[in-house]
């Protein structure tokens, strides 16, 4: 773990829970694409910097869930980097409160203040094309958070962030987090027709080809949301909804499994209702979610 990766002239990633981008400017300077999951897995970073005799000169956040802004603060104190992140994500990479505020839908209990959703604060400022390096590219990923991006670098590397899940992930939990599924399949589909020298996404092997791994993800999409009409064919409550998909994929329930599968299964929920595959009504004050009928 932690061990770095070449993967072009200039472009590296760090092997970690997330991927972190290392891209050499010049032969001193680097800049980083996201930070990892803490103040540990910035040291990490600090040794790998130091070992090789680099100076970090910015961080470029690709959005702003703990696991990949968590490095920032300990290595912005370090180093003196600027830090950039993308549109909304910059709020929440400034005020990290807010990712499990938003996952709960409210104040969040102790349970989900806790590093893996609750990064600390960083001096974050509005990613731009112009706070970029010479000849790097914004690649707007939106879908699995607000206003996630992916870079390509001028070696024609491309970071994906979060847009693409292993196999081996949605054989496991099936489940991947979305906010916007709408957002979220056209930005697939936008990737599986990317081409680059190496793609490299933050949870999943990086590849020369990425075609089929995005397809996979689609179809995962599209086998979620035929499983929630389905299980909808009865009038159901959204509690009584996530007990049957925490049963149909084995997934066990705590309180992080709880807000980030039950804020993804409210994403396909408003999704399906747009979409005219489903329709909401309200019995008894309670809200409940049923097929919509032909």
């Amino acid at each position: 773990m932690y061990e770095l990766v070449q993967v072009s002239d200039n472009s590296y990633y760090i092997q970690s829970p997330a991927k972190i981008g290392l891209v050499r400017l010049n032969d001193t300077e680097v800049c980083l694409i996201d930070s990892g999951n803490d103040k540990d897995a910035g040291r990490k970073i600090r040794q790998i910097l130091d070992t090789n005799g680099w100076a970090l000169t910015a961080i470029y956040n690709t959005h702003s869930n703990a696991d990949h802004i968590g490095g920032n603060k300990y290595l912005q104190a370090q180093t003196g980097c600027k830090i950039y992140a993308p549109g909304i994500d910059c709020g929440f990479t400034r005020h990290p409160i807010l990712e499990p505020s938003f996952l709960y839908g409210g104040y969040p209990c102790r349970e989900l203040r806790h590093k893996f959703l609750l990064a600390q604060e960083s001096n974050a400022e509005y990613l731009t094309k112009e706070v970029l390096p010479k000849g790097f590219e914004i690649i707007p990923l939106p879908g699995h958070f607000f206003d996630m991006v992916g870079f390509r670098t001028p070696d024609d590397v491309v970071y994906l962030a979060d847009c693409l899940s292993s196999r081996e992930t949605l054989d496991k939990y099936r489940i991947s987090f979305a906010y916007d599924i709408a957002a979220y399949l056209k930005t697939l589909e936008m990737v599986k027709a990317l081409k680059a020298k190496m793609f490299v996404p933050a949870h999943a092997a990086a590849t020369e080809d990425i075609r089929e791994l995005a397809q996979y993800n689609i179809d995962t999409v599209w086998e979620i949301a035929q499983t929630i009409v389905s299980f909808c064919a009865e009038p159901l409550c959204f509690e009584a909804l996530l007990q049957r998909l925490f049963s149909e994929y084995n997934l066990t329930m705590n309180f992080e499994q709880y807000v980030l599968v039950g804020s993804t299964v409210r994403s396909y929920l408003a999704w399906l209702k747009d979409t005219g595959r489903l329709t909401a009504r309200f019995e008894n004050n309670m809200l409940l979610w049923v097929q919509k009928e032909e």
